[in-house]
């Protein structure tokens, strides 16, 4: 079998095509529509492929791909995980499909009764006050979250300047602080892989506007001086957001409003179940505490008895952040995933994420160099400081990985462990599938003393060599002239 495919314009074949249009019964306009200098003096050079040859091109293409649907898909702090079916069934119901953005809210009363209850599972899952399922993104879930919290500030006369972010966070955190005009403060974690709070409070005064803590963190554990930071941010009047990108390590256990945060996002995209990745639509939710409910943005869903409208009088929202409910068929499958594990299911979830990364742990803990002993959650930490004594390194350990059937971890991140390799199971995998792959990463640790050059020249058995990742992600080449 051949893998190396052509690309559409390599294949093109003068004179073929792949649609049939009825000839033009009405004069052409485009001439007339738009000026001389917008129109082409020459047919653009479009491949010329029939419909069974593109059809079986992409084929090709998607069966060289590594998918969520043919194996695990151990990215750590991305949460990778299968997504029930059911949850595309429900978003895909002609009732919800057909609905029309600009249609009257009395004839969408369904719709927004479900963004309202959804808003209600959120609030009860975090033990936030109020809910925005506006923001589209987990970034834009930060951005909004610090946009609020900006809000709130200059209304007490003051927008302050520094945010404050553990070295640990996730790389987003610092970017929406930046874009919102924050000065960026760094905060360094302990040896054990916690913020700690003479730490935070060296660095606290009037002019924090907030702390960004992620909860679990990225190493996998959980931050347990949260309570204490918070007090201490509070005290002098900023804000404790809580990125919620690892909140499937939590749910049904601790409700981080409890505990201090003042503001956090939901990854719908991630947590529960909307597909994730591929560039969207995703959608990042936000919960706040009472006082910064003033500040979310607009409109509000209200219920009135059996009636829901949307409140648009809002004088202290930030405004608008998306056009009309958000990305509501992700609300959809998010809200169906919830109906359907209800709270017991949901904190289920939680358990069996935190065991599967538990169990990984456990079974690799003497093969592979653990940066931190403290006890994980949701996912892993390991790094290659065993293996680098063979010439081995973490891009090496991820490109064997290939070989043995598995998408290779998240290698390099947290950057506070040097040769960092991160391993997030998610609650889907039986231990069978996690198995076989601590057996891989097992029988790699074996070969990394025994015979390294077969890892250091993975992957030996894919179609392709290693490639040069970093050459191909920067220097993209359109060689079709049009």
């Amino acid at each position: 079998m051949a893998f190396d495919e052509p690309t559409v314009f390599e294949q093109s074949v003068e004179g073929r095509k792949g649609y049939q249009t009825p000839k033009l019964d009405v004069p052409a306009f485009a001439d007339k529509m738009l000026s001389a200098d917008l129109l082409r003096k020459k047919a653009a050079k479009l491949p010329e492929l029939t419909e069974t040859d593109i059809t079986r091109h992409f084929t090709r293409l998607s069966s060289q791909n590594y998918a969520k649907d043919l194996g695990f898909y151990p990215l750590g702090s991305c949460t990778m995980k299968h997504n029930p079916k059911t949850a595309n069934v429900a978003a895909s119901l002609p009732a919800f499909e057909l609905t029309h953005p600009l249609q009257d809210i009395a004839t969408a009363q369904g719709n927004l009764q479900i963004c309202w209850e959804m808003q209600n599972y959120l609030a009860e899952i975090s033990g936030m006050d109020a809910i925005s399922l506006w923001p589209c993104a987990g970034s834009h879930g930060e951005f909004v979250s610090l946009l609020v919290i900006r809000a709130y500030h200059a209304a007490q006369g003051n927008p302050r300047k520094k945010v404050l972010i553990p070295d640990s966070a996730h790389g987003t955190n610092p970017a929406s602080a930046a874009v919102c005009g924050y000065d960026v403060v760094t905060l360094k974690s302990g040896p054990d892989g916690e913020l700690h709070p003479e730490t935070v409070k060296a660095a606290m005064d009037e002019e924090v506007a907030a702390i960004m803590i992620t909860n679990p963190n990225t190493l996998g554990v959980f931050e347990e001086n949260f309570k204490e930071i918070s007090d201490i941010v509070h005290a002098k009047g900023g804000f404790v957001y809580c990125d919620g990108a690892n909140l499937n390590a939590l749910m049904g256990a601790v409700q981080l409003g409890k505990i201090g945060a003042d503001c956090m996002h939901f990854n719908l995209h991630k947590t529960f179940a909307v597909p994730h990745g591929g560039g969207g639509p995703g959608a990042g939710p936000i919960g706040v505490v009472k006082k910064l409910e003033p500040f979310l943005p607009k409109p509000i869903i209200q219920k009135n008895g059996d009636t829901f409208s949307v409140d648009h009088n809002r004088p202290h929202s930030i405004g608008m952040i998306k056009s009309f409910w958000g990305n509501f068929a992700c609300t959809l499958r998010a809200y169906a995933y919830i109906r359907q594990l209800g709270k017991e299911g949901i904190k289920k979830t939680s358990q069996m994420a935190v065991l599967n990364a538990k169990y990984i742990r456990k079974r690799l803990e003497k093969a592979y160099h653990m940066p931190f002993r403290k006890p994980v959650l949701h996912e892993c930490v390991l790094s290659d400081k065993i293996q680098n004594e063979y010439g081995v390194k973490t891009m090496d350990i991820a490109k064997r990985l290939m070989d043995y059937g598995f998408h290779p971890p998240t290698v390099y991140f947290p950057l506070i462990v040097p040769g960092a390799l991160m391993i997030e199971p998610t609650e889907t995998e039986n231990k069978q599938q996690i198995d076989a792959f601590c057996d891989a990463m097992l029988a790699i640790a074996d070969e990394c003393r025994e015979t390294p050059e077969v890892v250091k020249t993975a992957p030996n058995v894919s179609f392709r060599a290693r490639l040069d990742e970093v050459r191909a992600a920067r220097e993209v080449k359109v060689t079709a002239a049009l």
